[in-house]
């Protein structure tokens, strides 16, 4: 007897709804990973590297106070401070949701970890420099490169994710193939001595008329 096996359901629109939290390529987290490794390693390098000096300022701990010093002396000062104390840590806000693969992830989740990564890392980094000789120790290094990894993350982060979500939209597009309108089912046709209610049961399967000539067939006698 003749069965079909039992088979699970399949929303038609299934295909069609995005997927959220779709990771990034392989390749392109492990490249994330080196860069942001070599950018650790290329600050903390920076950080610890004496500097030749006659005297050192006493520690900053004033929150600001260096920008606003920068800013009453003319512009050029004043980009140079903030510039100096924005870039280092900014390519942290794109490197570490590439590295840990969440760019088409929920937005403030990543940006809360690109953020709290710099401000750890920028905290870090002011400690190593107020024990390297001819260095000072300055808060506003670490509230500027907190700032500069966050504007890198809102400026570049949402454009790698609509890239990755049109990507993913097109790598799901020709595999989950035309969308069948209802219009476009064809019944199976019903024959005179069947119903329609009968077309989903199961039937035997026919057996072919040489199979029932050797079953109907006897034995001859043996001379």
């Amino acid at each position: 007897m003749h069965t079909t096996a039992p088979t699970t359901p399949v929303d038609p629109g299934s295909a069609d709804r995005p997927r959220r939290g779709r990771a990034v390529p392989y390749r392109f987290r492990v490249a994330a990973r080196v860069l942001l490794g070599v950018l650790v390693l290329v600050l903390g390098w920076l950080s610890l590297r004496p500097a030749a000096a006659a005297w050192t300022a006493p520690p900053n701990l004033d929150p600001l106070s260096s920008v606003r010093e920068a800013f009453a002396l003319d512009a050029r000062a004043a980009v140079h401070r903030l510039a100096s104390g924005m870039l280092p840590l900014a390519p942290l806000g794109v490197l570490l949701p590439l590295a840990v693969g969440s760019p088409a992830r929920a937005w403030l989740p990543s940006f809360l970890r690109a953020t709290g990564a710099a401000a750890l890392l920028g905290t870090a980094l002011e400690i190593l420099e107020g024990v390297a000789p001819g260095h000072v120790l300055d808060v506003d290094d670490v509230l500027l490169g907190t700032a500069g990894a966050a504007l890198a993350h809102l400026l570049l982060v949402p454009p790698l994710r609509a890239l990755e979500r049109r990507r993913a939209a097109a790598a799901a597009g020709p595999a989950a193939g035309p969308a069948v309108t209802p219009d476009q089912v064809t019944p199976d046709p019903v024959t005179p001595f069947e119903d329609a209610d009968d077309r989903g049961r199961t039937r035997p399967r026919p057996v072919p008329s040489a199979a029932l000539s050797v079953l109907g067939s006897t034995a001859a006698p043996r001379g």
